[in-house]
């Protein structure tokens, strides 16, 4: 006997991007985002701005999703939403409206770790994208996180090493910021990076012990590299800009990709998967195929639009929640920090 199809309504508003899918078990349907242009102008996000946005774009997102999706709102089995972390206005309007959806539907509502979920984003199938086995390791990189965890299972998760200060997103920011590159400066970093000479200059890296990470100390070395550099030679920015950006970058992934290194010789788990906005970054993505055949690793890269923040990802995890009947009340609340 066949068992009917789950379709998972998903929902993720933990920043500034209004995001819906929809999935039938594994598989997506539709994968809808609304980004918002308005924080361009103030380099970065304004939070206040960035939940009335979302405000605006939720119901044309969703509306969205479903229609690309062929499935009516009668036929969801269930309303999985991001609880948390990220900007708690933001996370507000994602909460209710999944809560409300679900009470009017009365079908299931469930609650999904945003962090979690760029972990299990290589569970959704993918053709041409391979799914990792238990035990595995997973880089999770981002704006807000830089994280090692240990993934026993699909929500048996452990934290080996993370940022001490900044997140490796908020490095790449921050650089392209030194160098007057407009917000976000990250994805910018990247595309001049690949033009440059990425042993043009060195920048040393921190010792930071164990598995543990820490970027404050590298951007403040960039800043004073740059207003040193700057003061004998005013155009040095615009002359150098490609291999600067090159430098900055090579350096940023040899960090990452050391401290990976060092918890597979630890662990001795030679699965390694990538998750997070920053994993979008071309330069990480080819230091973890390149690190195949060095380590003899088995790598996994999400595929590009399971990168940064989106709903596919939240509605992988709704899945096996599902599965194992994990549910919530509608005292659920929205929360900006989270547990892992």
């Amino acid at each position: 006997m066949q068992k009917s199809p789950v379709f998972i309504l998903a929902i993720e508003s933990s920043c500034d991007d209004t995001a819906a899918a929809v999935l039938q078990n594994d598989k997506v349907l539709s994968n809808v985002v609304a980004n918002q242009a308005i924080h361009n102008q103030y380099g970065g996000v304004v939070p206040e701005l960035a939940s009335r946005a979302h405000q605006q774009n939720i119901v044309p997102v969703i509306d969205a999703a479903l229609k690309k999706a062929g499935v009516a709102k009668a036929d969801l089995s269930a309303v999985a939403f991001t609880q948390g972390p990220g900007l708690m206005g933001s996370l507000l309007v994602g909460t209710s409206f999944a809560k409300s959806l679900s009470m009017a539907l009365d079908v299931p509502l469930i609650a999904v770790n945003h962090m979690q979920a760029h972990v299990l984003a290589h569970f959704i199938d993918e053709d041409g994208f391979d799914k990792p086995e238990f035990p595995f390791l997973a880089l999770t990189i981002s704006g807000g996180h830089t994280q090692i965890v240990k993934v026993n299972g699909f929500f048996d998760m452990e934290i080996i090493g993370e940022t001490t200060d900044d997140a490796v997103g908020e490095a790449f920011d921050k650089s392209a910021k030194i160098l007057g590159l407009p917000y976000p400066g990250g994805p910018l970093v990247d595309k001049y990076a690949q033009l440059g000479n990425p042993k043009a200059f060195a920048f040393t890296k921190p010792k930071v012990p164990g598995l543990d990470f820490s970027f404050s100390g590298l951007k403040t070395a960039i800043l004073y590299f740059i207003q040193k550099n700057v003061a004998e030679n005013p155009n040095f920015i615009e002359e150098n800009r490609d291999d600067i950006c090159a430098s900055i970058q090579h350096t940023i992934i040899g960090i990452l990709m050391d401290k990976i290194k060092q918890a597979a010789d630890q662990t001795g788990i030679k699965q390694v998967a990538i998750g997070g906005g920053v994993s979008a970054n071309s330069g990480i993505r080819q230091a973890m195929k390149d690190a195949e055949a060095l380590y003899g690793w088995k790598t996994f890269i999400p595929k590009f639009e399971y990168t940064t923040d989106n709903a596919a990802m939240i509605g992988i995890v709704g899945y096996q929640k599902f599965l194992s009947h994990h549910f919530e009340t509608a005292n659920v609340a929205a929360k900006a920090r989270i547990a892992f």
